[in-house]
């Protein structure tokens, strides 16, 4: 994921379609407001406090980097307007930089136990991916300081890697990006660590099932819309709020480009189309999803405290319907 809060792509791409609401709203003017939704009050849980963000991991000296990682570029990285539409090729490479991904987030769930710190598996999934002769594109991403995300508990996403320890009862999401032979492959998933209450276990299930419902109506053809309406019908049925203002998008070449994958009920056009790659990452939360973000820059929690779960995978349009690129082997 990693990105502005409505990035400056979707602001400019959408702009007659939403419209930013006041900061930390979460909230856009769409087909229905959500934010009407009655919210259960959670159980008084222990917001997560910033640790201490540790120096940033080495890169090797010939390490192949994407353009807004290089020493000489500044500035915001470029998010094209258009979708990443990949011939044959091209898409073998997004195959090669997904699985990575996929490998990646899946080693780094099996670091999550109580008193491991979030620095000390963001350090061991840099390791792999430098091992395996990839980036990790979250890395001076907008001078984003880590190579992972680590949501835990009421962060909604961008987490930064710190000191804390993980706590028994913690969820976490790890978000892994990767680029490899000039391609971006994306995904996350929220991992439990320790014993995890009933209430929290299934938060968790109900977003994985989000998503994987989301991506079973993906096709050429297809209406974007038609993903916030799975996701948003599956929601209702708990009441969970679903977090507004952070979307997927299209990924390739360019870590983030247009299309805006809108994870609730819109009236946003546009149709799925052959050979392009995007990521669908639904966030639903136990209560509001008002949020905050931390002095870091980064950092977005909830404003009630709220505990928040995310999944996330990039596909492929084909053909004959989706495939899932960031699927584990």
């Amino acid at each position: 994921m990693l990105r502005r809060r409505l990035s400056s792509l979707f602001r400019r791409a959408n702009v007659a379609f939403f419209s930013q609401s006041s900061p930390g709203s979460g909230s856009l003017d769409v087909a229905e407001n959500l934010n009407s939704r009655i919210v259960i009050p959670n159980k008084q849980r222990k917001r997560v406090k910033p640790g201490v963000i540790s120096r940033e991991l080495a890169l090797p000296k010939n390490t192949k980097r994407p353009m807004y990682a290089r020493e000489t570029v500044r500035g915001t990285p470029e998010q094209p307007l258009e979708p990443q539409v990949h011939d044959e090729h091209d898409r073998k490479s997004m195959r090669t930089s997904c699985r990575l991904a996929a490998q990646v987030l899946e080693y780094a769930g099996t670091l999550v136990k109580p008193g491991v710190t979030t620095d000390y598996i963001d350090r061991q999934a840099h390791k792999l991916i430098m091992n395996s002769g990839a980036y990790p594109s979250p890395l001076r991403y907008a001078r984003f300081p880590k190579s992972i995300c680590t949501s835990v508990n009421d962060v909604i996403c961008h987490g930064i890697p710190d000191s804390r320890p993980l706590e028994d009862g913690d969820i976490i999401n790890i978000d892994v990006t990767v680029y490899r032979s000039g391609f971006h492959g994306d995904t996350s998933k929220t991992f439990l660590c320790g014993n995890v209450d009933d209430e929290l276990k299934q938060l968790v299930d109900v977003t994985r099932e989000c998503l994987t419902m989301a991506i079973s109506i993906c096709g050429p053809g297809v209406d974007y819309r038609l993903i916030g309406e799975t996701i948003n019908e599956i929601a209702d049925r708990y009441n969970y709020g679903i977090v507004r203002d952070f979307l997927g998008h299209g990924i390739g070449r360019y870590f983030h480009s247009a299309p805006a994958i809108i994870p609730y009920r819109n009236r946003i056009p546009g149709k799925m189309q052959v050979g392009e790659t995007f990521t669908i990452e639904p966030i639903l939360t136990t209560g509001g999803t008002e949020y905050q973000i931390w002095n870091d820059g980064w950092t977005a929690v909830t404003k009630d405290g709220s505990y928040a779960a995310q999944f996330e995978h990039t596909v492929l349009i084909l053909e004959t319907g989706v495939e899932i690129l960031t699927l584990p082997l």
